[in-house]
């Protein structure tokens, strides 16, 4: 990569991009354009194959077949798999996340190998499904704010001895182990069930994948204003009494 481009890459819009999920590649597409980056943006559908020369990847969620559907082709293709070899920075949101697993549960009821980009395995849950507000503490290591998302989820994610706890919940399910994790990173590729779009509630989230897609401690400041309002918006939502 150049200094001043940036290859973002929304992987199958067409099967995983629920619950306004598209919205996270339009904030770091944004965020990178405000900082003077050339952004070279490409949407890559289920019937295209996945170009391994991104610098960071977005994937969304889905619903079960599409998952399936989505992982098979994934598997497949290879893309995905050789960027994540060549060091590119992918984050996934819910469906994407399972599928960035070692296996989830697909629409069959059966196990659904994944792509083994995270060290983790989905399960399906029995008891209520994990919906509404998120309230969370971003590992300390990454530096970020508190995270604010929405979860629509009957999965349940279980982290390997390679994967940290992306969040810890104060409010919400998160993973739905009970342990109070939320999503799951290597020190490349991520993982969340956080929608609302995840990035534009946490736009500090997307400033990091620029940092480490362009190997930079800071980036320039920008306009959060907006971004701001919108997570005290919703914080504050979510805190207050039913």
């Amino acid at each position: 990569m150049s200094d001043n481009s940036l290859r973002l890459v929304w992987v199958y819009p067409d099967l995983l991009s629920t619950y306004g999920d598209q919205g996270n590649a339009l904030v770091v597409e944004r965020r990178a354009r405000q900082r003077g980056l050339d952004v070279a943006r490409l949407d890559v559908r289920s019937d295209q194959p996945v170009p391994s020369s991104g610098d960071i990847y977005l994937i969304g969620g889905g619903e079960d077949r599409p998952q399936r559907l989505a992982a098979e082709r994934l598997r497949r293709d290879g893309g995905l798999q050789r960027a994540a070899a060549n060091g590119a920075i992918i984050f996934s949101v819910c469906a994407g996340y399972q599928i960035l697993g070692h296996e989830f549960i697909n629409d069959l009821g059966e196990r659904e190998p994944g792509l083994g980009l995270l060290d983790v395995v989905s399960t399906r849950g029995e008891g209520e499904r994990c919906v509404g507000d998120v309230l969370g503490d971003i590992d300390e290591r990454l530096g970020l704010p508190q995270l604010t998302g929405f979860e629509n989820h009957q999965g349940v994610t279980h982290l390997g001895p390679t994967a940290r706890p992306f969040a810890r919940v104060r409010l919400g399910r998160g993973n739905g182990t009970g342990d109070g994790t939320e999503g799951a990173y290597n020190e490349t590729v991520f993982g969340t069930y956080m929608h609302g779009p995840v990035l534009a509630r946490n736009p500090q989230i997307a400033d990091l994948l620029l940092k480490l897609a362009l190997d930079v401690n800071a980036l320039p400041p920008t306009d959060d204003r907006w971004y701001e309002a919108l997570r005290a918006e919703r914080i504050a939502s979510a805190t207050q009494p039913a």
